[in-house]
């Protein structure tokens, strides 16, 4: 198979969808991969390691989805990239389409095999190409928002940790998934006074033994998430539901009610965000204030980090381009249960059934497609 890795466009991506290692790999196995020239460079991978690894460099995008049966990417395609679209192409990138009705067009009308990262599924049903990258945002998470508790930045002045005499900071992170677990990690780890809120309590009752009681876990309901919020110097939204638009846990009123230069962080933004009042932003622009509370909400937060974060995302996503390559999409579908789980669109039908219930369009399994 001929694998094409463009260079991401989308505002300050750094990250890129293979590494060297990862061409090595497929050229040993008999595929061909273009690179886009400086396609890793950002990510400290520069062409020539391309190139050792045996990967052929292109000059230009176009020449990439042009020629390659495979694209690998890392985010969703932008608008300027719709027209590479081609029917017969396999599209195997983080597609978050929930929110994304264009995206979701371009590809069921230019008949694209579409395959999600964040939606692919391992046999123990978890989401092993989503758990990377949100171990990544839910640790910067904390990060970022200290950063931006800062005067400067439009917070209230506060420092995490606190100082002997003074208090903490008080962090609540909403949902306790991959996200919010990591988040209340680093923020424990930083000093900070910690709430973590969800629905699930057998999963609190985990949390509670892992973090050995130090973190307060709180059951959700909105009188509680109401008044945890209001309290908190900084809030993290880590909620998610798989491939579908992520459920507004705090509403306007409650974030009207919070303090002033307080800090929320909402990680769940690349699925619509589970805050009402956060829109996307991008590392360019990254926040912004409502009601006096700053609002960090960038839909690319690991692209800060992107040598890590390369490196983690293609741990996780470099066994299915294998298996993609080797055995052709339509038979690595049929085959994986996993990849099935994936794939978005297929051969112009949208084949995932929370993004048709998000854009409340008909969708098939792909299973009777393939």
């Amino acid at each position: 198979m001929i694998i094409g890795v463009p260079k991401e466009v989308k505002d300050h991506e750094s990250r890129v969808g293979v590494t060297p290692a990862g061409v090595k790999a497929l050229v040993e196995a008999g595929h061909k991969v273009l690179v886009e020239h400086d396609a890793g460079a950002l990510s400290a991978m520069p062409d020539d390691e391309y190139q050792s690894a045996g990967a052929e460099i292109v000059g230009s995008a176009y020449d990439v989805w042009r020629l390659a049966e495979m694209v690998v990417k890392v985010k969703e395609p932008v608008e300027k990239e719709y027209k590479n679209f081609r029917e017969g192409l396999v599209l195997f990138t983080y597609l978050h389409l929930a929110p994304l009705n264009d995206l979701t067009d371009a590809l069921l009308h230019s008949k694209v095999t579409g395959i999600a990262y964040e939606t692919v599924r391992d046999r123990a049903g978890t989401l092993p190409l989503l758990t990377p990258m949100s171990e990544v945002a839910g640790r910067m998470s904390v990060q970022v928002g200290a950063a931006y508790l800062e005067k400067e930045h439009g917070g209230r002045g506060v420092l995490l940790g606190g100082v002997p005499g003074v208090p903490p900071g008080n962090v609540c992170v909403i949902g306790g998934g991959i996200v919010g677990t990591n988040a209340a990690k680093i923020a424990l780890g930083m000093g900070a006074k910690v709430t973590l809120i969800d629905l699930n309590l057998n999963r609190l009752r985990e949390l509670d033994d892992i973090f050995g009681g130090r973190i307060y876990t709180v059951a959700s309901n909105s009188y509680n998430i109401e008044h945890a919020v209001r309290e908190a110097d900084l809030v993290i939204g880590g909620v998610l539901i798989p491939g579908a638009a992520a459920p507004k846990i705090v509403t306007k009123a409650m974030v009207a009610k919070m303090k002033k230069g307080a800090v929320i962080v909402d990680v769940a933004i690349d699925q619509g965000g589970c805050i009402e009042t956060a829109h996307p932003t991008t590392h360019s622009n990254p926040s912004y204030e409502v009601n006096g509370v700053v609002h960090y909400c960038v839909t690319n937060m690991p692209a800060a980090v992107p040598n890590t974060s390369t490196l983690a995302l293609t741990n996780a996503t470099f066994p299915c381009v294998l298996k993609l390559a080797r055995l052709g999409a339509n038979a690595a579908i049929s085959e994986d249960k996993g990849i099935a789980e994936g794939v978005n669109t297929f051969n112009g039908v949208l084949t995932y059934g929370a993004v048709a219930q998000a854009q409340k369009r008909e969708w098939q399994a792909v299973a009777k497609l393939v």
